[in-house]
């Protein structure tokens, strides 16, 4: 959903990589149901795995709990949202969820790309 939210909402003006440390096989069906209500189509997406080289190459990394499993490297922004994990859960619990890390990814925005 954050990367989601990311990329539509700068308009492409980040570029934006999204992996996760024990990603599912699939997108989470609700997921895609609450981002839909929003506008945002991802039934193209599939979970990818986090690599090292993909850390290496970002300059701000937001992490959802996956704790020991991220790489650190010297130099980068890391935040660790704490968020209710939308796995096993319906539409009505998940889009608490969705409003919550849009309004995260706004503040995100605000913050790289200030107005002009």
């Amino acid at each position: 959903m954050a990367a989601a939210y990311l990329t539509a909402l700068s308009g492409g003006a980040i570029e934006v990589r999204s992996a996760g440390s024990a990603p599912a096989g699939s997108v989470n069906a609700a997921v895609v149901e609450v981002l839909k209500e929003d506008g945002i189509d991802i039934t193209a997406e599939v979970p990818k795995v986090l690599t090292v080289e993909a850390v290496q190459a970002s300059d701000v990394v937001i992490t959802m709990g996956c704790g020991d499993a991220c790489p650190i490297f010297p130099g980068k922004r890391y935040e660790d949202w704490t968020l209710e994990d939308p796995a096993g859960q319906g539409a009505d619990s998940v889009r608490p969820i969705r409003d919550e890390i849009r309004r995260r990814i706004e503040v995100l925005i605000s913050e790289l790309l200030p107005a002009s």
